[in-house]
């Protein structure tokens, strides 16, 4: 099976970086790739809005902010594949190609962002398409997609199953500001409608996520295509 994992940044570096999280995920990882053909997208995280808000002030524009997010996220995909080892690409594809090249070469394809405008999900998502994925997995720090954000409304109802349809009319109007994508940016979901990529969207729990790959029964949501 080929699987692409969006990993956020939330996950990585919610606020110093998690090491112990990237121990065990980088060994659910060599785990899965005794079996499956693995690629791993890497948010920015803490480290990106520690950067983008004062350059944002300083005046410096959104793409430029975007090139500084991006920096970031190629720095976590950077740790990320020290934490695996020998069996992930050492240097962060810069786009695509080059990731598919390293999963060519029977290695964890590790990469971050690859140009202004797109959220590393959108990358992800992107490279879902182009690798002909079987499973696309949004990994962040909240357990689904909720009717409303369950952080700010105790009564948010998670939802089991969404339709890619209503996931579009959800977030078509969020922000996509240099390191304010808050679910999911528009381009990811347009790509995930279009080739009716099978899509999770879970926390952090390894578990979990070991039981969505195998079919086994998971806590998070389940993106239907309609068909």
């Amino acid at each position: 099976m080929k699987i692409v994992i969006s990993l956020g940044g939330s996950v990585i570096v919610p606020d110093e970086i998690n090491k112990k999280f990237l121990e065990r995920f980088a060994k659910l990882a060599r785990e899965l790739h005794k079996k499956h053909q693995i690629a791993i997208v890497t948010g920015g995280g803490r480290t990106a809005r520690k950067y983008i808000e004062p350059a944002r002030e300083f005046g410096a524009s959104e793409v430029f902010c975007d090139l500084i997010g991006i920096s970031a996220t190629r720095l976590n995909a950077r740790l990320l594949s020290a934490a695996i080892g020998p069996e992930a690409n050492m240097e962060p594809p810069k786009d695509h190609l080059d990731a598919l090249k390293a999963l060519d070469f029977e290695k964890i394809a590790v990469m971050g962002g690859t140009e202004p405008g797109h959220s590393t999900d959108a990358v992800a998502a992107l490279f879902a398409e182009y690798m002909r994925a079987d499973l696309f997995i949004n990994v962040s720090d909240v357990d689904g997609i909720y009717d409303k954000d369950p952080r700010k409304n105790k009564d948010a109802k998670r939802q089991e199953k969404m339709q890619v349809d209503d996931l579009v009319d959800m977030i078509k109007n969020k922000s996509v500001g240099a390191g304010k994508y808050e679910l999911i940016d528009i381009l990811a979901v347009k790509v995930i409608q279009r080739s009716k990529i099978k899509t999770i969207f879970l926390s952090e729990d390894l578990d979990n996520m070991k039981n969505a790959i195998e079919g086994k029964k998971f806590v998070g949501t389940l993106i239907e295509s309609g068909e």
